[in-house]
């Protein structure tokens, strides 16, 4: 059965060729640019692994990171942050397990996600 990765970007590029690249590499994806229900959708979609993007317009990666962290069912799941401003933060406060700097080669990419859902 394949991974399940959830995936949050509103950057409509970036979200088309995470999606793309990930269901290539045999993941099942479920991705999106909306922030306002996010942990519905990961309730429901129930997910091996998480992907935020930090930058959102509405919203706060970290902060959803959080949310997912303190979340009843959805604590021990792999979150992974990516952002282009990875010098100016500290991700790993957010309780993320994974931080990927945009812009991003694809086989560490794929490796950083595979490496978490391994330890998982």
């Amino acid at each position: 059965m394949p991974k399940r990765i959830l995936v949050l970007d509103d950057n409509m590029d970036i979200l088309e060729i995470v999606h793309e690249v990930l269901t290539y590499e045999q993941f099942e994806v479920n991705s999106t640019s909306d922030s306002k229900n996010i942990v519905q959708v990961a309730e429901e979609y129930r997910p091996d692994l998480i992907i935020l993007d930090y930058k959102l317009l509405d919203d706060n990666g970290g902060e959803i990171c959080r949310m997912f962290k303190s979340h009843r069912s959805l604590h021990k799941t792999p979150v992974i942050i990516f952002s282009a401003y990875t010098a100016k933060m500290d991700f790993f406060s957010f309780g993320c397990d994974a931080v990927i700097a945009k812009p991003f080669d694809l086989s560490d990419f794929i490796g950083t996600i595979n490496e978490c859902l391994r330890l998982n």
